[in-house]
């Protein structure tokens, strides 16, 4: 991949390529307000044809509708678009908002892309009018300018700690996901999108099979960073014992292995992300994803309880592996911990709620641990739990039998996502974490489009189709969690979407399969998971329901293109 720098008028420049996404817009510089509009103009080159990712900056008077307009000085040719109606004459290209992102208040920012074929040179647009107006004039490349770091220059983040670390930046877009999702068909609508790295085993941290490690992807973060601030996501998985009450996603690490667990991932980790190198990046990790509150519902005498878990509990690692991820990358200034938090469907109920956010707050003051270790809590990992149900809500009622009576919802709290995040977030301030604590939200499959999406409520004829009727969410039970037919991508990556909502994030890369529809063997610690397999009738977890699981799926972690195509059929909102 080729990559082109564009240094942009007022002091707003990045080196493109495979580029952060930003999730909002920082303050304008004083040279920015001094120029109605910004265009932060980026692009993905591969010889013949490109990706451009494109941010508006509003410094003027808010818009309701916006229309951007440039002119190419090659030949190349845009052929599809997202986020935006994007047409082309001759050289000269229009782009116009689409119905859900006409709103540009002054100092908003609004962000779309498309892909284009070329040949010859991929030369930056020289002027971008918004609505008739110049915003700014790109230098071309020689001298950088002002503000514009040179190669390998991280630029001035000042590394200083910030109460939500996504807002008023980029999101690191992992090149390795991007090129998949680029070389599905239709997957270029996407691939600009942020998505979690992953660490999930020992060899990770140094790359497996010739791939990126962990110190690749901060450099690259550094690239993509530019002159602002870059956040790069980084998900810490490898747990002794690892998610017993499941097989998929079983881990390298025996039950007893805590000391490998500390001196052969954490520790490892902690040095990399503490090198003075990476100081101006905002580090976010998600910490031991299926973990904890498997020790509240997978144990003792529930119905759903495992060996495995009640081992994991007995012997303590899940608790001391959490607190000991925290103490060591708590230390580090630029680092923000935020602790999985299952989802909805998992810990919602009365009887799992509450025991839960004692758990983390166990774990949260164990092995040198502190509450101020924890920026916050992430909820819907690598799940599918609908961020918000509309077509009914917790408090309705039909023919007098409340919705929590209704199999779908079968006592559970919490219909949806968003409400769940919220009322934890209360939650566990109250046990005693920090009052500045932020959620984030994994959007990342939990879309629900197509044509299976309903319009609105079902009949009223009972509770059961009134909310069978009207929910997005349709999964066969809340319990299913492997490669779910019918998924779709949800609301893309954004910051402080909702109150106490730090952001919505993608932390699971779409596409990535969650576990293999048959043994496979493979040298990872990977097992065969009967609810990855469609033809399963189900356990105890899913209320004895089928699977709903994709066929032909591969072992978890590896590229499962008929699921990102279902995925990107089935995304809510939809794409262009």
């Amino acid at each position: 991949m080729s990559r082109t720098r564009t240094s942009i008028l007022a002091a707003m420049a990045l080196v493109a390529g495979v580029t952060g996404t930003a999730l909002s817009a920082g303050p304008a510089s004083a040279g920015a307000a001094a120029v109605p509009c910004t265009v932060d103009y980026k692009t993905n080159d591969w010889g013949s044809g490109f990706t451009a990712d494109v941010t508006i900056k509003n410094n003027g008077a808010a818009k309701s509708n916006w229309s951007l307009k440039w002119s190419y000085a090659g030949n190349q040719k845009v052929t599809s678009a997202w986020n935006a109606k994007v047409t082309q004459s001759g050289a000269n290209v229009t782009a116009a908002n689409e119905s859900y992102n006409g709103s540009l208040p002054t100092g908003g920012s609004v962000n779309f892309g498309f892909q284009g074929t070329y040949s010859g040179t991929n030369a930056v647009p020289a002027t971008f009018t918004l609505d008739g107006v110049t915003c700014n004039v790109d230098g071309g490349g020689g001298d950088p300018g002002p503000g514009d770091p040179g190669p390998g220059d991280p630029g001035p983040g000042n590394g200083s700690r910030v109460d939500n670390p996504y807002a008023g930046a980029k999101v690191y877009v992992n090149p390795e996901w991007s090129k998949k999702a680029a070389a599905e068909p239709g997957g270029s609508r996407v691939s600009n999108q942020p998505t979690g790295v992953w660490m999930d085993r020992i060899a990770a941290i140094n790359g497996v099979n010739g791939g990126m490690g962990l110190r690749a992807h901060l450099d690259e973060a550094l690239k993509q960073k530019g002159s602002g601030e870059e956040v790069i996501q980084v998900v810490v998985y490898d747990l002794p014992g690892r998610d017993c009450a499941a097989l998929a996603s079983n881990g390298e690490l025996g039950p007893t292995e805590i000391d490998k667990y500390k001196t052969q991932f954490i520790d490892p980790i902690a040095a990399i992300l503490g090198d003075p190198k990476y100081s101006s990046l905002r580090i976010v990790t998600t910490i031991e994803i299926d973990s904890l509150p498997n020790l509240v519902t997978n144990t003792g005498s529930r119905a759903t309880a495992t060996p495995q878990c009640d081992t994991m509990k007995a012997n303590g690692n899940y608790v001391k592996g959490v607190g000991y991820a925290l103490a060591k990358l708590g230390k580090i200034p630029n680092v923000y911990n935020y602790i999985d938090a299952g989802h909805h469907g998992w810990i919602g109920w009365d009887d799992n709620f509450g025991p839960s956010a004692d758990l983390f707050k166990q774990a949260a003051t164990s092995e040198g641990a502190s509450v101020n270790d924890v920026a916050g809590f992430i909820t819907n990992t690598a799940n599918y739990s609908a961020l918000k149900e509309n077509n009914f809500s917790i408090t309705d009622q039909v023919n007098g039998v409340s919705v929590r009576q209704s199999k779908w919802v079968d006592w559970n709290q919490y219909v949806d996502e968003l409400s769940f995040a919220q009322a934890f977030r209360n939650k566990l301030v109250s046990v005693g974490f920090n009052s500045n604590i932020g959620m984030l939200i994994d959007t990342s499959r939990n879309g629900w489009g197509g044509s299976a999406r309903p319009a609105g409520p079902g009949p009223k004829t009972s509770v059961d189709t009134y909310v069978d009727g009207g929910r997005y969410d349709r999964r066969l039970n809340t319990g299913n969690w492997c490669n779910q037919a019918g998924a779709g991508l949800g609301e893309r990556p954004k910051a402080a979407p909702a109150a106490g909502i730090d952001a919505y994030v993608w932390m699971k890369p779409p596409g990535e399969s969650d576990g293999s529809s048959s043994a496979i063997p493979n040298d990872e610690g990977k097992g065969f998971d009967r609810m990855c397999d469609p033809t399963y009738g189900g356990n105890p977890r899913n209320n004895n329901s089928m699977s709903g699981a994709l066929p032909n799926a591969p072992v978890s972690g590896h590229w499962f293109s008929a699921q990102f195509q279902e995925l990107m059929k089935n995304a809510y909102p939809p794409l262009s």
